[in-house]
Parts: structure tokens; C-alpha cells; sequence
């Protein structure tokens, strides 16, 4: 199969669908693999590294789409590269196509068959390729809250872990999957006052025998919820609901009662965001300010540490993008129903029954 990588062009995006590894792998499973020009640039790959692994580099975007199969992205495609889809093409990346009608539509129009990383499951239940971002943003959510807490950032001035005789800062985090543990386990290492949120009575009670004593448990009720965005100093919203819009779990009203110089950190704001006053942001402007609340809500925040993000993607795609190349996409989603899990898109209509819900249109 010819296998195309394009360079990633939403705002301050550095990371790469395709490692040199990676390229190295399904070379030697004999792929033609076709990369942009200085693809890998951010994170220090050269194009003379992906020319040693096998690759061949052509000048821009409109090359790679004309000369792939598979397209191997890490961000949804931008308008210009959806222009760019044929039917012929399969597209394997994040889509987080439940709040982007419009890019929906786009793939739609264009015909191709468009599998997401982040709707595709495991076997043993979980999301394996959305997971290694998720821990990403779980653990960069406390590094930048801490960050925007600063006096000098137009936060409280406070410190998470606090100092002898003077307490840590509350931090409620909203929900408690792998985004969630993992920032809990930054928070905590921070010396912080640590309370999870989830509405999974089961999760709660593992996450208490994972935790121990380090981290307090409660059932993300309104009124919980409601309390806990009044007392707490950082709030990382970390609910997600595959291939569906996040539920906004925090209202304007709550974030009115919140302290001046709190700060609210949005995980799901790919997914349209779990705060109401959230709206999403890019590395070169990463906060707001609403009501003297800061709002963190940067749309792909691992980029920040993209080589770190890239190796860590990589590691969780290649087996499926190996076994697309190397069955085709029908057959490898019919030997793999988890696999198929990630069909959003194809033939022009939506194939996913959360994605179909969230947008208002037809499941077929």
C-alpha cells in the first residue's frame, strides 16, 4: 500500500502520523511510505531520517494525497486538506468529528473512508489509541494549572502543594479515566488536596484502593460537582464520552462562585469542551478569562511536548496502521471488529452510532 504522511498544520502542531521507526516498520513489510518535506521537523526528524528509513520525500501536501492510499495524520484534517480526500483514500487520525459538523461534512463530501483513533477499542475494553494522549493531557493538565495559578500568569498566587503551615490547593478533577488518574498522579506528587469526580460507583472505589489515602473519592452529583468547583483552586475537566460531545458538567452559574484567579483546565475540549464557558484555544493563546476564572482549553495540548506525544502515538498505531496497509481497510476491519469500531466515515455517510447522535444525521 502506498502510505502518505503529511505535515501536520493546526496552529503549533509538531507532532508526526509516522515516526521514522515507524516508517522503518512498514517499509520492511513492503510499503511504499511518501513523506512532506520537513514533516518531522518539530520533533528533531530530519528528512534525511526518514529517507534512511525507507521513505521518499516529495515537496508538499498535494503530493502525499496524490501519491497515497492511506493517509496517516496525527490532527483532524484542516479545510485544505480535506479538499484534498478522494473516495480512493483512507484516512487514519484523531477526528473529533461529534463537535465539527463542518469537518464532518467535508468527509462526507469527499467520499473517502475515515477510521478515528480515538473510537477505536481494545479488547479488553478501553480506548488504546486515544489512551497514550490521554495521558499526555492528563499529566500536562497540573503543569500548566499549576503554571496559570501563578500571580504573574493572573492567578491567585497559589502554590498546588502548598508549604509547612500553610495548606495545598484543592484541585477537583472531573472524571476518572486514564486523562483523570493521570492527572491525579501529577497532582498528588505535587502534594496537593486531590478530590476525583465520576458518576461509576466501580471506578470510584478502584481508584480509592489505587490511591490509598493520597487522593479523596466522590460521586460527581450536581451538587458535588457544584461544590467542588466553589472550593477548588484548579479544576481539570477530564470526562469523555467516545465519539459523543462532552457533557458540560460545570455551568456559568458555578463558574461565577468560583474564587478569582481559580483556574479551569479543559481536557475535553476537543469533544466541545465539559465547562459551558469553555471555547477551544491554541498554544499561541492558550487562556481566557471568564468572570476572573482562568480557562486553559487548548484543542491539542500534547503537542506542547510533541516528541514525547509522537513516540507515545506511534507506539499505540503502528499495529493497526501495519495491518491496514498490510489487509487493506475492509479486511482488516472485518478480522478486527475493534479495529472497525474506528469507522466514522465512509462512502459519504457516517458509519458511527455516538457521532451520527451527536450531529444530528442519519447511522447508517
Amino acid at each position: 500500500m502506498r502510505i502518505g504522511v503529511p505535515k501536520e498544520i493546526k496552529n503549533h502542531e509538531y507532532r508526526v502520523g509516522l515516526t521514522p521507526p515507524s516508517v522503518a516498520e512498514l517499509v520492511a513489510a513492503g510499503h511504499d511510505v511518501v513523506v512532506e518535506t520537513r514533516a518531522g521537523n518539530g520533533i528533531d526528524f530530519s528528512d534525511q531520517d526518514y529517507l534512511d528509513a525507507g521513505a521518499r520525500i516529495v515537496a508538499g501536501a498535494a503530493e502525499v494525497f496524490a501519491q497515497s492510499d492511506m493517509i496517516v495524520k496525527v490532527k483532524e484534517p484542516q479545510p485544505q486538506e480535506i479538499a484534498l480526500l478522494e473516495a480512493r483514500h483512507l484516512l487514519f487520525t484523531y477526528l473529533p468529528l461529534a463537535a465539527d459538523k463542518p469537518q464532518a461534512e467535508g468527509l462526507m463530501k469527499s467520499g473517502a473512508t475515515c477510521i478515528a483513533y480515538e473510537t477505536v477499542t481494545a479488547a479488553r475494553g478501553g480506548l488504546p489509541l486515544l489512551k497514550p494522549m490521554s495521558e499526555v493531557a492528563g499529566r500536562m493538565s497540573i503543569q500548566v494549572g499549576a503554571h496559570y495559578l501563578e500571580k504573574e500568569q493572573g492567578g491567585r498566587g497559589v502554590l498546588l502543594g502548598g508549604v509547612p503551615g500553610v495548606a495545598p490547593a484543592r484541585v477537583a478533577i472531573l472524571g476518572g479515566g486514564i486523562a483523570g488518574v493521570n492527572a491525579a498522579q501529577m497532582a498528588v506528587g505535587m502534594r496537593a488536596d486531590v478530590t476525583i469526580y465520576d458518576i461509576n460507583n466501580d471506578r470510584l472505589a478502584e481508584l480509592d484502593m489505587f490511591f490509598s489515602s493520597q487522593i479523596k473519592t466522590a460521586y460527581a452529583s450536581k451538587a458535588a460537582i457544584a461544590a467542588a468547583v466553589r472550593s477548588a483552586s484548579l479544576v481539570i475537566g477530564a470526562v469523555l464520552v467516545p465519539g459523543a460531545a462532552a457533557p458540560k458538567l460545570v455551568t456559568r452559574e458555578m463558574v461565577r462562585t468560583m474564587k478569582r484567579g481559580s483556574v479551569l483546565v479543559d481536557i475535553a475540549i476537543d469533544q466541545g469542551g465539559c465547562f459551558e464557558t469553555s471555547h477551544a484555544t491554541t498554544h499561541a493563546d492558550p487562556v481566557f478569562e471568564v468572570d476572573g476564572v482562568i480557562h486553559y482549553c487548548v484543542a491539542n495540548m500534547p503537542g506542547a511536548v510533541a516528541r514525547t506525544s509522537a513516540f507515545a502515538l506511534n507506539n499505540a498505531t503502528l499495529p493497526f496502521a501495519l495491518k491496514l496497509a498490510n489487509l487493506g481497510a475492509e479486511a482488516a476491519m472485518k478480522a478486527d471488529p475493534h479495529l472497525a469500531n474506528g469507522l466514522n466515515v465512509s462512502a459519504g455517510k457516517v458509519r458511527h452510532a455516538a457521532v451520527a447522535e451527536a450531529l444530528g444525521v442519519p447511522l447508517n
